[in-house]
């Protein structure tokens, strides 16, 4: 009786996430993180956070700078 439960239960959520999955895959968007509590702090520029990271300035050479370099030690 319980392996039954078990069973439907399981093949429940490889439906559900079968088809979350295909709505993502027929959507044909990419899939986006919310950013969390992070969309709301913003850098010195006004840019929020997100768009820091999605958006890097053409200054940035991909390299840690000193400073950073001095906090990872």
């Amino acid at each position: 009786m319980i392996w039954q439960v078990f069973i439907a239960t399981a093949v429940i959520f490889a439906v559900a996430l079968g088809g979350m999955a295909i709505g993502v895959i027929v959507s044909n968007r990419r899939l986006k993180g919310t950013c969390g509590g992070l969309a709301n702090m913003k850098d010195a520029k006004g840019n929020t956070i997100c768009d820091a990271c999605t958006k890097p300035s053409p200054e940035c050479s991909g390299e840690p700078t000193e400073a950073a370099a001095q906090t990872v030690d």
